[in-house]
């Protein structure tokens, strides 16, 4: 209907333009117009200027890591003015395994390099910033992206995938939190343990446990005794992959390995 009502009150309009007799513009009118047409200018295909060139999409870049072995006091801002944060973990919380950290950024300041860090192990997420000078440094061309909307994890190697697989992911009652993590443990189970045969777990905690559980509420990519809940919203807040899936990550997930969480 609305439409119809445009198209009504157009009409005359129209009409009205092109004169009141019907006739078309006065010979006068069509005159200029055709002046205007010639004299308006023409592009013309120029032979000496080539064509810009599409752009280029940007190099993947491996990922920085450093090794805290002593421990690096992590502060608000790359300062050693700023506010304190605490000293970032050397070892894992539950396992105790050695912790490397993805350094998401590098500025320099005061002639000083600062790396920019996920804080491990607190609710909500945070990042702070450490003094690179006196770590050791390594890097990795690996990242896990689990999308928590598809139910799956996948693998890239130097910005391609390598590998995609269906997980479970957190119920409704404790849904996995997003953020940008790091794989901070390996750890092997025994036959017929909740968790597969394996875990990798990673820097991040779970801060809406589900009534009654007593499991601990750090993070993990780990196996399942119930396959079928794979794919699902299923699990207490990790992801949870097939046993095949576990076999395949285990020589590309080492410690330090970003683990992308997004919504």
């Amino acid at each position: 209907m609305a439409l119809a009502g445009l198209l009504t009150v157009a009409t005359p309009v129209t009409a009205h333009l092109a004169g009141s007799r019907g006739a078309g513009p006065a010979p006068q009118a069509r005159a200029m117009v055709a002046a205007a047409v010639d004299e308006a200018p023409r592009a013309r295909a120029n032979p000496d200027v080539e064509a810009p060139a599409a752009p280029r999409e940007p190099r993947p870049r491996p990922h920085l890591l450093v090794d805290a072995r002593t421990g690096v006091t992590a502060y608000r801002h790359p300062s050693r003015a700023a506010a304190r944060l605490g000293t970032v973990a050397t070892v894992s919380r539950f396992y105790h395994q050695r912790l490397v950290w993805w350094v998401e950024e590098v500025v320099r300041r005061g002639g000083q390099a600062w790396g920019r860090v996920e804080l491990p192990y607190v609710a909500p997420r945070r990042d702070g910033w450490i003094p690179l000078r006196g770590l050791t440094r390594d890097s990795t061309w690996v990242t896990v992206r689990v999308d928590l909307s598809r139910h799956e994890a996948v693998v890239e190697r130097r910005g391609e995938v390598v590998l995609r697989v269906p997980g479970a992911t957190g119920a409704a009652i404790s849904p996995t939190p997003p953020g940008e993590y790091v794989v901070t443990d390996h750890v092997a189970f025994g036959a017929g343990s909740s968790l597969g045969s394996f875990a990798f777990g990673i820097s991040g905690i779970q801060p809406r446990l589900p009534p009654g559980w007593s499991g601990g509420d750090q993070l993990a990519i780990h196996g399942t005794n119930d396959p079928s809940s794979i794919g699902r919203s299923a699990s207490a807040g990790c992801v949870r992959v097939s046993e095949w899936a576990l076999d395949r990550f285990k020589p590309l997930l080492r410690q330090g390995t970003p683990v992308i969480i997004v919504p």
